[in-house]
């Protein structure tokens, strides 16, 4: 660790990568038990998947903009750890209402509703307090350490969630990640993370969003790679969408092969993080996010061929492989780039505004996605997808990122 983290800081990084891996591994639970829970228990249609899958995305465009800035005004800390207690206890009330007989379709939207409302101040929290506990010019590398914390949490995650599924059922399930983010907001309570306040001044609600928004939509660099960000994210959001109607009704997964399907994406990441920082440093980091985003539509374009036989079951594990690699060697490097090149009085703000955006895009992809499928079917939709996540990777790969003398 004393390569990533100053001595002062080596056990706060440590407790904050412990959180993390716990985080993780609740939420890879979920994410088994959630899909299951609305596509079987609860029968949903396929807009009504768009809309849930949409609800928790939703806040970051109403309160994106707003939390960045209060992210930069407050100590990042404390609102980390409100955050994640937040998210316990209103993803902790899904199987109190199921118990009770209370939760249907519009019932778990309104939830995670909430939960993304508290989602909104954490990632923006947690994003901007990293360049407090590790030296910048070792960002890339915490977040690599960060994200193959988060790769390995996920790869036994959804095996042991389909597992579970099958034994005590999705919405009891679900009470696991909401114990998890309790002692994620634990371990973060003890953080040792200098944090001054910030100076006293007129403060100017407007004026400091459009400081965020104007330095990330106007840098060279940080602007495409910023639209290209929101792109990826509108096709995530469909794929998302159509890939827990194909696997669970198509190709008729059980919860424990569903399971294994997001094993096998964790595997996979955790395999592209252990490269990202060396692929970042030998390609330059621009270059590699370009390199990853360029697998994406062949991933897309296997799911959409994939026949309704145990080739087809064949040719989804290899996609989501695919998907994992790729996106396990970008995100540290994606992430790296922006903390380094942002100043830190600015990073709430810009973090909380790229992701805003972004999470208000794959929530317009699940709605659509949803609509889609009841309208054209899932192979057209998923063809669809695979067009949009290249014009993603074309918009970055035509940018002055690809030149690594240029990217700062």
């Amino acid at each position: 660790m004393s390569d990533v983290s100053p001595a002062g800081h080596r056990s706060s990084f440590r407790r904050f990568l412990k959180a993390a891996v716990i985080s993780s591994a609740g939420s890879s639970v979920t994410a088994v038990a959630m899909p299951i829970l609305v596509v079987q228990l609860l029968d949903a249609t396929p807009f009504e998947v768009g809309v849930v899958n949409a609800a928790q995305f939703i806040p970051y465009a109403v309160l994106g903009l707003v939390a960045g800035v209060y992210v930069d005004r407050w100590r990042r800390k404390p609102i980390l750890v409100w955050a994640r207690v937040g998210r316990a206890v209103v993803l902790g009330a899904v199987p109190l209402l199921w118990l009770a007989g209370l939760l249907h379709i519009w019932v778990l939207v309104i939830v995670l509703l909430l939960f993304g409302s508290f989602s909104v101040f954490g990632f923006a929290a947690m994003q901007s307090l990293l360049p407090r506990l590790v030296p910048r010019s070792q960002l890339v590398k915490a977040n690599a350490r960060l994200d193959q914390a988060d790769a390995a949490a996920t790869t036994l995650g959804p095996t042991v969630g389909g597992t579970l599924v099958g034994l005590l059922g999705a919405p009891v399930v679900i009470a696991v990640d909401a114990i998890s983010y309790f002692a994620d907001a634990a371990l973060n309570f003890g953080l040792d993370v200098d944090e001054p306040r910030s100076v006293s001044r007129s403060r100017n609600l407007m004026n400091e969003v459009r400081e965020g928004l104007r330095f990330t939509y106007r840098h060279r660099t940080l602007n495409p790679l910023a639209i290209s960000t929101h792109v990826w994210f509108l096709a995530n959001g469909a794929a998302l969408t159509v890939l827990s109607l194909f696997a669970l009704r198509s190709l008729g997964f059980s919860a424990y092969t569903y399971g294994l399907l997001l094993t096998t994406f964790g595997v996979a990441s955790l395999l592209g993080t252990s490269c990202a920082h060396a692929l970042g440093t030998r390609i330059g980091s621009g270059r590699a996010v370009i390199l990853a985003r360029t697998v994406y539509p062949v991933t897309w374009l296997l799911v959409a061929f994939a026949p309704d036989t145990g080739v087809g079951h064949v040719l989804l594990f290899a996609a989501l492989g695919l998907q994992g690699l790729a996106a396990g060697a970008e995100n540290a490097n994606e992430m790296g780039y922006w903390q380094t090149l942002t100043p830190d009085e600015l990073l709430g703000r810009v973090n909380a505004a790229r992701r805003s955006v972004n999470r208000a895009m794959a929530a317009l992809g699940a709605v659509i996605a949803g609509l889609l499928v009841g309208a054209i079917g899932e192979r057209l939709t998923l063809l669809g997808i695979a067009i949009v996540f290249a014009i993603a990777a074309a918009t970055l790969g035509f940018s002055p990122i690809r030149h690594p003398a240029r990217e700062l």
